[in-house]
């Protein structure tokens, strides 16, 4: 089936405008997490904390003498200024825009398949066209659960440098998948490694932060005030180590599934190909960052580093195996 270039040159534009308006919701989250005040509770908290102690108790039980009559309207101290944190502008423009650049993102993903009729993920290009949307689909759809904006800074601007990659370093003309591609394991293999690929890019960003939040607290340089604003240090672990249990689990299926479509292509499960061997040096750094972190060995900052060394080998096995490693695995689409 021939190419259909109309919609090939609408994907391309697609990926413009939504480039575009990532960088827009760029901007109005830095200045949610740069520019904004800090949260009335933290305050409040820091408040608190330097009171004494029979101070804080009396605080403490008038509060509740307020808050236990049933007829109390809790709702309307709260809007009164209570202490409960306003609506944050920026992060909900900014959220806003980032929905609106994924449709044009999803669009872009779709017009591209249709255009080969095949799935977007047959290169390069294609993979980090797919990977990037369903990194900002599992960061708004963790927002419903867990309010993470704080995030939405690096996670806009990490999907716009990719994006820019893409339609530049990364660009490939569509074109039919390669023999060795076409398999039906292609939409099981790759779209379990674009989850995993998103799941521990955003653990990595929670780390860095994680790492940042716990500089603040201990040392409290100035140019870290910003970060008054983040949850505590442990709760970012928490919640970087969760979602990267939840990226090994799948990166683990990754490595399984590529390993049948081996024996399937070359009648062998392995062969010490360069991108096998680097997609399992991703899985034991994540494997001894899960376990230096269950057997408490080692102190919070330590493992953080150690996930960010593994998000690393994930982006070194992507792009410079991909580009420079001779291998059964040659399928970049570059040159």
């Amino acid at each position: 089936m021939d190419v259909n270039t109309d919609l090939a040159m609408w994907s391309n534009q697609l990926i413009i405008s939504a480039m575009v308006v990532y960088a827009v919701a760029m901007i109005f989250y830095a200045f949610d997490l740069f520019g904004g005040r800090e949260l009335k509770q933290s305050e409040a908290g820091a408040t608190s904390a330097a009171k004494p102690s029979h101070v804080r108790r009396t605080n403490r039980k008038a509060t509740t003498a307020l808050l236990d009559p049933p007829q109390t309207d809790v709702s309307a101290e709260i809007s009164a200024g209570t202490g409960k944190e306003k609506p944050r502008r920026g992060a909900r423009i900014g959220t806003s825009l980032l929905v609106l650049a994924a449709l044009l993102h999803v669009a872009a993903v779709l017009t591209r398949a249709l255009s080969v009729m095949r799935v977007p993920w047959g290169n390069m290009m294609e993979y980090v066209l797919t990977a990037t949307v369903i990194t900002v689909i599992v960061f708004l759809i963790v927002n419903v659960k867990k309010d993470i904006r704080y995030l939405g800074t690096i996670v806009a601007g990490g999907v716009l440098l990719c994006l820019g990659l893409a339609i530049t370093v990364f660009y490939t003309p569509a074109a039919k998948l390669i023999p060795a591609l076409d398999s039906y394991w292609i939409a099981i293999h790759v779209p379990i490694a674009i989850l995993s690929t998103s799941l521990l890019y955003i653990s990595a960003i929670l780390a860095v932060f994680q790492i940042l939040k716990n500089a603040q607290e201990t040392k409290g340089p100035k140019w870290l005030r910003f970060m008054r604003r983040m949850p505590a240090s442990i709760d970012l672990e928490r919640f970087s180590y969760t979602i990267a249990a939840v990226g090994f689990i799948t990166w683990t299926f990754t490595l399984i599934a590529g390993a049948i479509w081996a024996e399937v292509a070359w009648s062998r499960y392995w062969g010490w190909d360069s991108k096998e061997i680097w997609t399992f040096v991703v899985w034991v750094i994540y494997a001894a960052y899960l376990h230096a972190r269950a057997t408490r060995g080692w102190g919070p900052t330590k493992v953080a580093v150690l996930n960010l060394i593994g998000i690393a080998t994930v982006i070194f096995n992507f792009t410079v195996v991909n580009m420079y490693f001779n291998g059964l695995h040659s399928y970049s689409g570059l040159g």
